[in-house]
C-alpha cells in the first residue's frame, strides 16, 4: 500500500471513531517585550480628550500647558503631565469629586495628538545630537547610543549619565553601565525603568580617564 493511501486510510478511521485530530501549532510571530509592556507617560504639549460618562456637555480636547496642567470644566486646573492615562484618569475624577460637582464620575482619557517626542545625547559619542523616540513603543539608552553610532574609544561606558526634569523642575539623573547591558552581564543593580528614556532626557557620555 503506497504512502499517500496509507495515510487516508489513517484518516478515515479517525473520522470515523471520532478521534480528536490535532493539527501541529504554527508558531506565532512574538511580540517585542518592549511594545508589549508599553505604557504611554503623559508629556507637555500632548492633546488629549477627556470625556465622562453621561456628562456629554464636560467633555472637552485639550493640551496639556509647559506645567504639566490641563484646564477642565467645572474644575478649572489639574496636574496630569508625566502620569500614564490610567493616572489622569485617576486625578481628573478625584477633581471632580474632590470639587463635588460629580459623586462618581466615569472618566475616558485618550491621546488626540502626541507631542513630538526627542531625547539628546551628547559627550563621546560618534553622532551626538537629538533623535526622536517612537510614540508606542519603548526605547532605551543602550539602543539610542547603538543609533548614535556608538561611543567614541575615550567615552566611558560604564557611566552614562541619564538627566530628566520633571513637569515640576524637579531633576532626576540616572547613571547606567551601558557596556554591561551591552555585554548581557549583571553587574550593580539597575531598575528597568532608569533605562528606558522619556521625553527630554539628556544623556552625557563622560570621558574615561586614560
Amino acid at each position: 500500500m503506497s504512502t499517500s493511501r496509507l495515510f487516508f486510510t489513517f484518516l478515515a478511521l479517525l473520522i470515523a471513531t471520532g478521534a480528536p485530530l490535532r493539527l501541529a501549532a504554527q508558531p506565532k510571530n512574538k511580540v517585542p517585550e518592549s511594545k508589549k509592556n508599553y505604557i504611554h507617560t503623559l508629556a507637555l504639549a500632548d492633546r488629549i480628550r477627556v470625556s465622562i460618562y453621561q456628562e456629554d456637555d464636560l467633555t472637552t480636547t485639550v493640551r496639556i500647558d509647559a506645567r504639566g496642567r490641563i484646564s477642565l470644566p467645572l474644575v478649572g486646573e489639574i496636574t496630569i503631565g508625566g502620569m500614564t492615562v490610567i493616572g489622569a484618569q485617576e486625578a481628573i475624577q478625584r477633581g471632580y469629586r474632590e470639587a463635588r460637582f460629580l459623586r462618581n464620575p466615569q472618566v475616558a482619557v485618550s491621546v488626540e495628538e502626541y507631542a513630538p517626542r526627542e531625547v539628546s545625547i551628547q559627550g563621546q559619542i560618534r553622532n551626538a545630537g537629538r533623535y526622536s523616540l517612537p510614540t508606542e513603543s519603548t526605547y532605551t539608552v543602550v539602543e539610542l547610543v547603538t543609533k548614535a553610532g556608538g561611543i567614541t574609544d575615550i567615552g566611558k561606558g560604564t557611566q552614562v549619565s541619564v538627566t530628566r526634569v520633571a513637569p515640576d523642575g524637579t531633576k532626576e539623573v540616572f547613571v547606567v553601565d551601558v557596556d554591561n547591558v551591552i555585554r548581557g552581564k549583571k553587574g550593580d543593580k539597575i531598575d528597568d525603568n532608569t533605562l528606558l528614556l522619556q521625553p527630554g532626557d539628556i544623556v552625557y557620555v563622560p570621558e574615561r580617564l586614560i
